[in-house]
């Protein structure tokens, strides 16, 4: 039984989007409910890369539209259980466990703060240098590189710090491209949301772009 996410269960569930292929319906525990798609077999996903690629975006669209009208726990994709009763079970061992997490998310968000280097211009080295000459100017433009990394590594260790007072729940990523990725769990409320702190890590970052993503399902808090 393909699942998507884990949620409190309520006397008013939230509307269920269409899935991949079909229509999502609720498996209800004692205190937790599981949106599923009944119909979807792991085999129909596996037909052709297009089709898997697209089953990926729907899978995350279906988590979206759930968490802007409830608290979730979102599942990774190709999340199957083999069968309802194996899925109640599952609810019912972890139940205690689950409704931890959701309390924790209730109201919360998750945010991706990305830091792209600032390339700075490096000195010139004049081709007519030769000898001692170029050696010297290709050892200064070295030093200037490394001293430029060495800021901003200065840098993102001390954002790390001062965002980690106020929101203790993050999480770094692997680099990508020299682009970091700071992943924060954080208020989705208007007035409190991490966007307003946003100029102040950017005063502190000069050798770095920053950027911050919206509200997102808590993928990197579950």
């Amino acid at each position: 039984m393909y699942t998507y996410a884990f949620l409190p269960r309520s006397e008013m569930p939230p509307e269920l989007p269409e899935g991949i292929l079909g229509d999502l319906a609720l498996v209800n525990g004692a205190y937790l409910s599981a949106v599923v798609e009944p119909k979807l077999q792991v085999e129909q996903l596996q037909n052709s890369d297009e089709q898997l690629m697209q089953a990926v975006l729907v899978h995350d669209r279906v988590i979206q539209e759930l968490f802007r009208q409830t608290v979730v726990l979102p599942l990774r994709f190709g999340t199957y259980f083999v069968s309802r009763e194996g899925l109640l079970e599952h609810l019912a061992t972890r139940n205690s466990e689950y409704l931890q997490k959701l309390a924790k998310l209730q109201g919360k968000a998750e945010y991706v703060l990305k830091l792209t280097p600032v390339e700075r211009s490096q000195p010139s080295i004049e081709s007519d240098l030769k000898g001692k000459d170029y050696f010297l100017a290709k050892k200064q433009r070295y030093q200037s590189q490394a001293e430029q990394q060495q800021q901003q590594q200065s840098e993102l260790e001390q954002l790390m710090q001062a965002i980690a007072q106020h929101y203790p729940d993050l999480v770094r990523s692997e680099p990508k491209d020299g682009v970091e990725r700071i992943y924060l769990l954080a208020s989705f409320l208007a007035s409190f949301t991490p966007h307003q702190s946003l100029p102040s890590w950017q005063s502190q970052c000069p050798h770095w772009q920053l950027s911050l993503g919206e509200a997102l399902p808590p993928y990197h808090f579950v």
